[in-house]
């Protein structure tokens, strides 16, 4: 009889302190997103002075002949 009372107080006490360990009062923490912005690549003059150059340049020989 001492064992069963030993062992529904077990079982109680394992019941509370699994549902006190689930979860709690305090308010849920809410973390803002995190917005990364990444910077605009630097644009290069090359990309159009190139071509027209080589263009001028296939002109020009054609134009010699």
């Amino acid at each position: 009889m001492r064992l069963t009372k030993t062992l529904i107080a077990a079982a109680l006490a394992t019941t509370v302190a699994g549902s006190a360990i689930a979860g709690g009062f305090a308010a849920e923490v809410v973390e803002p997103p995190v917005v990364i912005v990444e910077p605009e690549a630097p644009t290069s003059s090359w990309g159009i002075i190139l071509p027209i150059a080589v263009l001028v340049g296939l002109v020009a020989l054609a134009s010699n002949n």
